[in-house]
């Protein structure tokens, strides 16, 4: 089998990792993280589905959403961007994956979202659900009961939508869910 990590993927990640460069996030233990430690864990849990079925998807696909997932909402790398150097279905993907702004109801922003990433290969579906899975962490402990259960309710309805696509990743993501619902 060749190798999934192609010199695009080393690209994507030198780019991600430029684009997010600086930037933060606070865990729920009060430890401030890299942004690009969030992007590490979703392509892991993405990188672990392709290994076990290499054949089944388009790995190449999958791992450049991955990386690239947050990189239109929360940097300056543009859609062009992506597209110039990955191609159309690339930046499809992550457009895909990028939250319409446009909208300010938050499930219908939701329902949009599921729509336009079932509108794309499975591998484009993979990647919200692995997301989903690496930010089922325990809940920020100033989060309201009200917050903790619409994020739970929000993932229960992704995982809906999207679990015939990727079993593997389906079946982790209900798991945690269920673990999540203990903060519920």
């Amino acid at each position: 089998m060749d190798s999934i990590l192609t010199d695009k993927v080393q690209l994507a990640w030198n780019m991600a990792s430029a684009a997010h460069n600086g930037q933060f996030y606070t865990n729920n233990d009060g430890l401030e993280l890299p942004y690009l430690n969030h992007i590490g864990a979703v392509v892991n849990e993405v990188y672990a589905v392709l290994m076990g079925n290499p054949e089944v998807y388009n790995a190449e696909l999958a791992l450049l959403c991955a990386i690239l997932h947050d990189t239109v909402e929360d940097t300056a790398l543009t859609l062009t961007d992506i597209e110039t150097a990955f191609g159309t279905p690339v930046a499809d993907g992550v457009a895909a994956l990028t939250k319409d702004s446009t909208i300010a109801d938050k499930q219908e922003k939701m329902a949009h979202s599921i729509t336009r990433i079932l509108g794309q290969p499975r591998e484009v579906a993979m990647v919200k659900m692995a997301d989903r899975i690496v930010n089922l962490q325990p809940p920020p402990k100033h989060w309201p009961i009200e917050k903790v259960q619409s994020y739970r309710g929000e993932a229960a309805f992704l995982y809906e939508a999207l679990r015939n696509l990727c079993p593997t990743l389906a079946e982790r993501l209900y798991k945690k869910i269920e673990n999540y619902s203990l903060y519920c």
